[in-house]
């Protein structure tokens, strides 16, 4: 038996939640491309996100952010890897809800703050306290994570491998997203 994914499979949750890495494995597990939508602004715009915010602001990001999902969202089913703050908007929400499906991969803050805590490329991050910060934007992200299609809990004794099979188990009790051809 042959599994095909049917719709594209949006991964969505906090910096560190592990959207890129267990995003990367669970495409090579299904044989589809794996896609980041932040990748996809930056080659579009020529520049790096935190050139883009500096240059042009939040809200602009934000806009290029949507027309990249509505393009991504319309083209072979892919695992798609969404920056932190894509879901938060009600239209990419309601984008991903048409078109594909919403995974969200759900990691407590202390095992967030393990995984960011030495990254010098979270823009959010750079504050006095980071480590408030981010219980800050997990407070207030939580609740819209929360409508996410999927919830995929994360453990820090999981490996990448482990939450990708997770994710591919959790898509195959759903027929109309991951079905036999």
């Amino acid at each position: 038996m042959v599994l095909r994914l049917k719709k594209t499979v949006v991964m969505v949750g906090m910096m560190g939640a592990g959207k890129t890495a267990v995003g990367t494995a669970a495409a090579r597990l299904l044989g589809v491309p794996f896609v980041d939508s932040d990748e996809e602004i930056v080659k579009a715009a020529h520049r790096s996100i935190a050139e883009i915010f500096a240059r042009d602001g939040e809200p602009f990001f934000r806009a290029r952010e949507t027309e990249v999902l509505g393009r991504l969202l319309r083209g072979e089913p892919c695992i798609l890897s969404t920056g932190g703050g894509a879901f938060l908007a009600e239209q990419n929400r309601a984008l991903i809800a048409g078109a594909g499906v919403s995974v969200w991969l759900r990691a407590d803050l202390d095992l967030l703050w393990q995984r960011v805590r030495h990254k010098t490329t979270r823009p959010l991050l750079r504050t006095a306290n980071p480590r408030e910060t981010l219980r800050q934007l997990y407070e207030a992200r939580v609740p819209l994570y929360a409508q996410a299609e999927i919830v995929v809990d994360s453990a820090a004794d999981l490996s990448v491998e482990d939450m990708a099979a997770k994710v591919v188990a959790a898509l195959a009790a759903r027929p109309e997203v991951l079905g036999q051809e």
